[in-house]
């Protein structure tokens, strides 16, 4: 049977999410931080876990990188592998990364499955797959989608904000309190750090992905390519500032194992 989440991804265009100009933000920001860590001479082994339709994996193979996708939803990995590249894919959970080896990766992007995953527990599961399959000396990049930009669009720009706190989607504190059935969990840094500490795995750093990019997408679609490419500039600049950190709609969290 269907899970609720393959069928969001059946109707939900991630391709033209990351296409766009706020999605561009995100990408850019992304792939600069990506090839921060990654060997300058294309040996390394990258391993996407949750890779969608492939926009990070199909890229970085295109740089000439070994690359191997995992992905949950048939639908995402059929048009992954319809782009022909020479990504490996295949379906996978990531709470179970058991084709595997241990140590085996170099880079693992983990930019996906901390949207779905509701329980500390399961975000630990993954969490510790990846740093089982990665090198001693490798790096983890983990995406989160924050518990602000929740509050500050669904909340008060859509205006369900007294309806929530009156169902309990949002308590006393403005924490979300979402259920499975609504496909997104939504964190704050502390929860990042609680993950990161039962996983054994220290930060080397936090970047806002994409800043407030998705709370101006009229904005950004309006500028000329100039003014565009300028805030781009402005937001790479930024976005490891603390106070912008979790503000944005994603954060990406920078990982290594402990003691290496």
């Amino acid at each position: 049977m269907m899970t609720e989440l393959e069928k969001y991804y059946n109707k939900f265009n991630e391709e033209k999410r990351l296409g766009s100009r706020h999605g561009q933000v995100e990408f850019t920001t992304s792939m600069k931080y990506i090839h921060e860590y990654l060997p300058k001479d294309k040996s390394a082994k990258i391993l996407d876990v949750g890779a969608g339709t492939g926009r990070y994996s199909v890229a970085l193979a295109e740089e000439g990188y070994d690359v191997t996708a995992v992905e949950l939803v048939k639908y995402n990995l059929g048009i992954l592998k319809k782009k022909n590249s020479s990504v490996k894919a295949y379906q996978g959970n990531a709470m179970k990364l058991s084709r595997f080896s241990d140590k085996e990766f170099d880079l693992i992007l983990v930019f996906g499955p901390m949207y779905h995953l509701y329980s500390m527990e399961d975000k630990v599961k993954a969490l510790t797959e990846a740093k089982r399959v990665l090198k001693d000396d490798g790096v983890i990049m983990v995406a989160y989608c924050m518990n602000e930009y929740s509050v500050l669009t669904y909340g008060f720009k859509q205006n369900h904000i007294l309806e929530c706190i009156e169902s309990g989607k949002i308590d006393e504190n403005f924490r979300v309190q979402p259920k499975p059935e609504d496909l997104y969990d939504y964190v704050r840094l502390e929860d990042m750090d609680a993950y990161n500490k039962a996983a054994g795995l220290e930060r080397i750093k936090v970047i806002s992905a994409d800043g407030p990019s998705d709370y101006m997408r009229p904005v950004l679609n309006a500028m000329d390519d100039e003014t565009f490419e300028t805030f781009i500039r402005y937001h790479l600049s930024v976005c490891e500032r603390p106070e912008l950190v979790g503000a944005g709609s994603h954060t990406v969290d920078i990982l290594k194992k402990i003691g290496i």
